[in-house]
């Protein structure tokens, strides 16, 4: 069976999972959930994500939420498929693990509040506080000083091999320009890495949109 994804072509998280999926060359069909029309919050859905968030996999019968657990998942399912994401040896996972929670803790709190703040907010309706954007523009910018530390002694954030930590800072992290967020470009190894994942072919698939492949 065909792993379904169930999400929005344009979501963040849906994005996530699908670089994954593209990485690990993975065939897959994208379910549209209709957030207009509220689908994600049907009880037929909630069943599913408990939530009522995006997305949710389904491997003939097995439902799992949450992206990062569904990249981890695909990636672990699919270790000799396309390119390897999960190290082995205890050490390197646990580097993985590290730098799994850099990811969480140290971008995508700041990164994904800014695109709320500069982005979604004003397609709600909503002005912009521009004291709140600049105190997460410094937060996030002083946190990039530590991934400039780190990539200034290893290609990637988990050591010299890409990981699923590194395609994770993909979705919120390519939407920091629109916000007039500058700090991916201010620091040479910083800048050496992201223009190395951002040029990825599975990124460059599904930046605009994720989409079906089978």
């Amino acid at each position: 069976m065909v792993l379904k994804l169930y999400g929005t072509a344009r979501s963040t998280s849906a994005r996530r999972v699908a670089v994954i999926l593209h990485e690990k060359k993975v065939p897959f069909e994208l379910v549209p959930v209709d957030f207009a029309a509220g689908e994600h919050k049907l009880e037929a859905y909630i069943k599913k994500q408990p939530f009522g968030e995006i997305p949710y996999l389904d491997d003939d019968g097995f439902i799992l939420f949450e992206s990062r657990a569904i990249g981890h998942y695909i990636a672990s399912k699919y270790p000799n498929q396309g390119t390897p994401l999960i190290p082995s040896g205890l050490q390197a996972n646990a580097l993985l693990q590290q730098a799994l929670s850099i990811e969480v803790a140290d971008f995508d709190d700041y990164a994904s509040k800014i695109t709320k703040e500069a982005l979604l907010k004003p397609k709600q309706g909503l002005k912009t506080d521009p004291a709140v954007l600049d105190g997460l523009f410094k937060n996030l910018d002083a946190k990039l000083d530590g991934y400039e530390r780190i990539l200034s002694k290893q290609k990637y954030l988990a050591g010299d091999e890409i990981s699923l930590a590194d395609l994770f800072h993909l979705p919120c992290g390519s939407m920091l320009p629109a916000c007039n967020f500058k700090g991916l470009e201010t620091r040479p190894n910083v800048t050496r890495w992201w223009k190395d994942i951002s040029s990825r072919p599975s990124w460059q698939a599904v930046k605009d949109g994720a989409s079906s492949t089978a």
